[in-house]
């Protein structure tokens, strides 16, 4: 069973985008300004559209300036470790931002859970209200009785 993406086209367009951005860096990493147009546009139209972007791509773009992220060439990326807490810090060179994640080996992304997945969920009932009592009407819960107690001056 497929499903339907809505705004597919947008969703081409962005990855476009982001691959153009890699493109320009990776043929002239001097030419900064126009991967940063491009991640810049490629924000905005996901901000204009509500689209939802997949956490790998919005790692590697900053926050601040709309740089990509490319390791040695726009960012520095460094690990850290504070007793039991590991992370990576990324630095943008651009703007001096810098991003920390977590770097626990065991750590998952919500969206690389199991439960994330659309596949996974548990599927709705065809009809909700065949199950109900009452010739199919459907009933709403009854709110909880709430009592009024009387305090004293002193909220005893």
């Amino acid at each position: 069973m497929s499903t339907q993406v809505k705004d597919k086209e947008a969703f081409q367009r962005l990855r476009f985008l982001y691959q153009a951005a890699h493109c320009v860096l990776a043929q002239n990493p001097e030419n900064q300004e126009l991967a940063r147009f491009y991640c810049h546009t490629q924000r905005s139209i996901s901000r204009r559209l509500i689209l939802r972007q997949d956490p790998s791509v919005k790692r590697t773009i900053c926050k601040f300036c709309s740089s990509l992220l490319v390791p040695g060439v726009s960012s520095t990326v460094r690990q850290r470790k504070r007793r039991v807490q590991r992370w990576t810090v990324v630095r943008c060179l651009a703007c001096g931002q810098s991003k920390r994640f977590f770097s626990e080996p065991h750590y998952k992304l919500w969206s690389e859970q199991p439960e994330a997945l659309l596949e996974n969920q548990p599927r709705a009932e065809q009809n909700p209200t065949q199950h109900l009592e009452g010739g199919g009407k459907t009933r709403f819960p009854q709110p909880p009785q709430m009592t009024l107690v009387k305090l004293n001056r002193f909220g005893t």
